[in-house]
This record gives structure tokens, C-alpha cells and sequence, in this order.
């Protein structure tokens, strides 16, 4: 017995077993959940059929949260298959290489800043809009963030701006949905060795600087967070929404880093 038994979930945004989005999904499975799982392109489609069948799945449906029928068509499946989704893991960000190099001011564009937002904080509100009418009481929705998000870090630059974009989202949809029993939440994870962070310049000193510093002196895992993402969308935190939980060892308490 696990304390999502009888729950269907949604993850979108895992792309292979190097990713938060797959210790969510593991911690999900464990706990008892059913898992659907989407891919963006067919190049990414094998990566995710593998996941699936991990995980006990048959459902992997194509979607680019760039476009609204791509979301529309997943939830149109959802319905058909289960009737109902309890549960929606928004773990999508993105932004053009070029865009988390050098300073802010100095990598930012028009077409960049549009790109990360749209793609990393927009796709939670249309996913949030498109499954709602197959979401009932005791149903939710969670988001993946960073503490970039609020405050200014190395090489993040766009990504930061959208993260706080995303944040204000789970807000936001905290106080619209909540009348419908829905609740919707955030993890702030700390920095951990995926593929996506492969592309942030100096990550593995990221790494370092936190296990030096952090208040239990090392980083977390993906089934670290996949633990609170599982936990925040059960019924034991039936009375938590519009909360950005930190799960970083504690760093982002630290309002210095040690001096010696």
C-alpha cells in the first residue's frame, strides 16, 4: 500500500533516467501511483518507452508544450484511457544555449527571454487550464523551480526571470483553482547532475560551492525531490497549495557563505 495508491498522474517533461523528472516519477510509482508520461519529439520517444515500461505504463503521448493542440490532444487521450487525471508534474524549462552565457545583460534577447518564458512558465498555466476539466477535488498540480528564481545566480541568467514567471504561476493558480479543491505547488531543488545541467557552464563548481556550504554539506538526489513532489500530491498534504518548497540541503536559508 503507498499513499498515492489509486492515483493517475501526468509527468510531462521527463526525457531520460538522468533527470529530477524521473525521481519523481520513481517516488510516484513506489507510492502506488498509475503514470502517463509524455515525449516531445521521436527522437525522445525511445528514451521515455523505456521509463514507461519501468514504471509499469503503456501511456507515452507526444506533446510540445509549445503548442496548444499538442496539449489539448494529451488531455483528449487522458480521457479516453483513465477519465480522469488526479495529478499534473509540470518538468519542462528550457532556454537557448546562447541565452545562459556570460552576464544577463549581456546574452539577453527579445527572442530568448520569449522562448524561456513561454516554454518554462506559460506551459504550467496551459496545462493547468487544458486538464482541468478532468481534475477534481483532491486533485493537483506541481512544478519543478530554482532558486534562481529569486535570487541572481551565475550563468542562469534568462532562466531566472522564468522561474520567477513560474513561481508567481503556482501562486496564481493556487488562489483560481483552490475554489475546485485543486491544489498546485512548487519544488525549488538544488542543483543536481542531470543532462539538462550538463549545458550550465561551471555546474560541477555549482556542485562543490553546495556541499562545502549547505547546512547538511552535500547535494540531493532526483529521488530526493521525486519524494516531497510525491508527498506534496498526496492527501497527507491536503491542506498545503501555492507553497515553493525548498528541497536544496538548506542552502538557499544561508544568507552569507562562510567566510573561512
Amino acid at each position: 500500500m503507498g499513499f498515492l495508491d489509486g492515483k493517475k498522474a501526468l509527468i510531462v517533461g521527463v526525457a531520460s533516467n538522468r533527470s529530477i523528472a524521473w525521481g519523481v516519477a520513481e517516488a510516484m510509482h513506489a507510492q502506488g501511483a498509475e503514470l502517463a508520461f509524455t515525449y516531445q519529439t521521436e527522437k525522445l520517444k525511445s528514451r521515455v518507452d523505456k521509463i514507461a515500461e519501468a514504471t509499469g505504463s503503456n501511456l507515452v503521448l507526444e506533446c510540445d508544450v509549445e503548442h496548444d493542440e499538442h496539449i489539448d490532444r494529451v488531455f483528449d487521450q487522458l480521457s479516453d484511457a483513465w477519465g480522469r487525471v488526479d495529478i499534473i508534474i509540470h518538468a519542462v524549462g528550457f532556454a537557448p544555449r546562447d541565452q545562459l552565457q556570460g552576464t544577463f545583460a549581456e546574452a539577453v534577447t527579445r527572442e530568448g527571454f520569449r522562448i524561456a518564458h513561454d516554454i518554462s512558465a506559460y506551459s504550467f498555466a496551459a496545462l493547468a487550464k487544458a486538464g482541468r476539466p478532468l481534475m477534481g477535488a483532491d486533485s493537483s498540480l506541481l512544478t519543478l523551480s530554482y532558486l534562481g528564481a529569486v535570487r541572481a545566480m551565475p550563468y542562469y541568467n534568462v532562466m531566472g526571470p522564468a522561474k520567477a514567471s513560474l513561481e508567481a504561476c503556482v501562486r496564481y493558480l493556487a488562489q483560481s483553482l483552490g475554489p475546485d479543491g485543486i491544489r498546485v505547488n512548487g519544488i525549488s531543488a538544488g542543483p543536481i547532475k542531470t543532462l539538462a545541467a550538463a549545458g550550465i557552464s561551471n555546474f560541477r563548481k555549482m556542485l562543490d560551492h553546495v556541499e562545502t556550504r549547505a547546512p547538511l554539506r552535500r547535494t540531493i538526489t532526483a529521488r530526493e525531490v521525486g519524494d516531497v513532489a510525491a508527498f506534496l500530491c498526496s492527501d497527507l498534504a491536503r491542506g498545503v497549495t501555492g507553497e515553493i518548497t525548498y528541497v536544496d540541503s538548506g542552502y538557499n536559508i544561508l544568507g552569507m557563505a562562510e567566510l573561512s
